[in-house]
């Protein structure tokens, strides 16, 4: 592709060397295995975890004779994946042959696609931030192409002392490559574009983004130069299965080129691995270009073809994706832009996130689910769809508070029951003797003794009204949090002669 640089030098961006600034120049080729029950060639299982070499087909394997047979889901999913990602749909694009050695490769050969992809320029917008003023920054980072490819097989060097096994169960996996223009400049950068597209693809339901498992990984290409001056030569990290350590894997590149740079040397264009245990990169073998892999068009393959019709039915069927999410969250529902990202992030913390906020006030639910729903599945490590409150249990609590029920303190220990034992938080209140106590006589009967109790402080109010405070939270310690707050501070301010 033509490098063309869209970006101003940013100083608060810069890296600083012993000899000056530099910028770091980040491009990014994400590997996202398309979600279908088969491979793209062939009718063979997708299932992840299956035992060895059960998951091959004759294709898959190469014997003699076996042709490939596109899988219309793939493309499909491909086609939908280009419309997330607002790109140009290509409607006529070429499978090739991609020819370089791999053990784990039966052909000795990959079907890609090359100068005629399924999927053109597209564009994704992150969102940095906040800063220190609770203000964020949105980047647009461009999308050259997506191209749909066959994924290999794996090779296993750890099972015997002297020989490598092989498990074909992932060669003819379907993958998209979708490959970025080289328009970051951070490593938080980075980290931001692969986690927005991770979630665009989890919402549109083509990659399941599971890094963990291998189904999306990246490939980065990382260069440095002065602030200002042309493109440097870039180096290739392979294959990094991390959002975390993708910030690494850059930020120790960075410092790599930028030392050898200020030592006199040069960078020597290669692909390299990212080592997470030792924080750093190291050569894996000489970067290969475009001639290297002697492309053709695959003589078993016919061009790819489709009409508007494909594509508008596919682009009708599309759901709500997160940048749309967010502003409407923001605009129907009165959310901070901060509350609403951290509920979009994934798709199905936005789904229970709506299901809390039916029918109820939307800050008020944004507030339980990221402050107490997310706060308690972050500490006991699961995420949201192993959350043992649901939406109904959630909202059942909020309702309590808005009835009166119930105060937001007692609402936070009926939380913490909810989510460790289960059960109906209206049934809990009632058989736990929970409810709110709005009876003014019992509480003005716990503010006079709490006064008589403290004269000291009753003079130090007298002085600074704000101690009236105190004497609120003490009424509800003595209640066991069960006062209605208001109605505790509406008494304490009238005892104490303390004005509105």
């Amino acid at each position: 592709m033509t490098l063309v640089d869209v970006r101003t030098p940013d100083p608060k961006r810069f890296i600083p060397g012993a000899t000056g600034d530099w910028e770091v120049i980040v491009g990014m080729e994400v590997h996202a295995q398309v979600l279908s029950n088969s491979k793209l060639f062939s009718g063979a299982s997708t299932e992840f975890g299956k035992p060895q070499n059960s998951n091959v087909s004759m294709v898959d394997a190469a014997m003699p004779g076996m042709l490939p047979v596109i899988n219309e889901e793939c493309v499909k999913q491909a086609v939908r994946t280009g419309l997330g990602l607002k790109a140009q749909i290509n409607k006529r694009s070429l499978f090739d042959r991609k020819n370089y050695f791999y053990p784990d490769l039966p052909q000795g050969y990959q079907i890609s696609q090359f100068k005629d992809p399924i999927v053109g320029e597209g564009k994704i917008v992150i969102s940095l931030g906040p800063d220190r003023q609770g203000q964020f920054e949105d980047i647009e980072i461009g999308i050259e192409r997506l191209h749909l490819e066959q994924d290999a097989g794996k090779s296993m060097h750890d099972q015997h002392a002297t020989m490598s096994y092989v498990d074909l169960n992932r060669s003819g996996v379907a993958l998209m490559e979708i490959v970025s223009k080289p328009d970051m400049r951070s490593s938080d950068e980075a980290k931001a574009y692969m986690t927005k597209l991770r979630s665009i693809v989890r919402y549109l339901g083509t990659c399941d983004g599971n890094m963990d498992e291998g189904s999306m990984r990246a490939d980065v290409n990382v260069s440095v130069r002065r602030p200002g001056e042309d493109f440097g030569t870039r180096c290739e990290i392979k294959n990094v299965n991390s959002i975390r350590f993708i910030g690494q894997a850059i930020e120790y590149e960075a410092r790599r080129q930028i030392g050898i740079l200020e030592d006199g040397g040069k960078i020597d264009q290669e692909t390299r691995l990212f080592d997470p245990n030792k924080g750093e990169t190291r050569s894996m073998r000489s970067k290969e270009d475009a001639h290297d892999y002697r492309y053709f068009p695959d003589p078993d393959l016919l061009p790819l073809e489709f009409d508007d019709a494909f594509i508008k039915a596919l682009e009708a069927d599309l759901p709500e994706l997160p940048d749309d999410k967010k502003e409407r969250f923001v605009r129907d529902l009165g959310l901070s832009i901060y509350d609403a990202s951290v509920l979009v992030s994934e798709k199905a913390i936005a789904d229970y996130f709506e299901a809390v906020a039916a029918g109820r006030d939307g800050k008020t639910a944004a507030n339980w689910v990221i402050n107490d729903l997310l706060g308690a599945l972050n500490r006991t490590g699961k995420d949201i769809e192993q959350t043992p409150v649901s939406p109904a249990q959630l909202g059942a609590i909020i309702d309590l508070i808005k009835a009166g029920t119930i105060s937001g303190k007692i609402a936070k220990d009926l939380f913490e029951i909810v989510l460790t034992e289960g059960g109906d938080p209206a049934e809990i209140v009632e058989a736990r003797g929970m409810k709110q106590v709005t009876d003014t006589g019992a509480i003005e009967k716990a503010v006079d003794e709490i006064i008589a109790a403290n004269p000291d402080q009753v003079e130090k109010v007298k002085a600074k009204p704000t101690m009236a405070a105190w004497f609120v939270g003490q009424v509800m310690k003595a209640t066991g949090g069960k006062a209605n707050p208001q109605a505790v501070q509406a008494l304490v301010k009238a005892k104490l002669g303390i004005e509105e």
